[in-house]
C-alpha cells in the first residue's frame, strides 16, 4: 500500500503526518535511512515493569551481616 503525503516543518525538523491506515502502536518508533528510503518501524516497549520482570526481591541474608538485636546496656544518669 502506498500513499502520497505532504512534508511540513515542525520547528527545525521536517515532518510528515502519518495517515490512519499507517499508524504505529505505542508512542515511539525507530527510524533509519537506507539510500533514498526512510525506514520507520515500531520501537520495542521499554517500560520499567518489563525491565524489572523476573527480578526477585533481595533476601537480607544475601547482603547483610546478621545483627544481634538486643537492648543497650543501662547507663546511670
Amino acid at each position: 500500500m502506498e500513499r502520497r503525503v505532504s512534508l511540513f516543518r515542525n520547528g527545525r525538523n521536517q515532518a510528515i503526518r502519518i495517515p490512519r491506515q499507517f499508524e504505529f502502536p505505542g508512542d515511539a518508533v525507530l527510524i533509519r535511512k537506507e539510500g533514498d528510503c526512510l525506514i520507520v518501524r515500531p520501537a520495542p516497549r521499554q517500560a520499567i515493569g518489563a525491565a524489572l520482570k523476573g527480578v526477585r526481591p533481595l533476601d537480607p541474608a544475601d547482603w547483610m551481616d546478621p545483627v544481634e538485636d538486643r537492648l543497650p546496656d543501662a547507663v546511670e544518669v
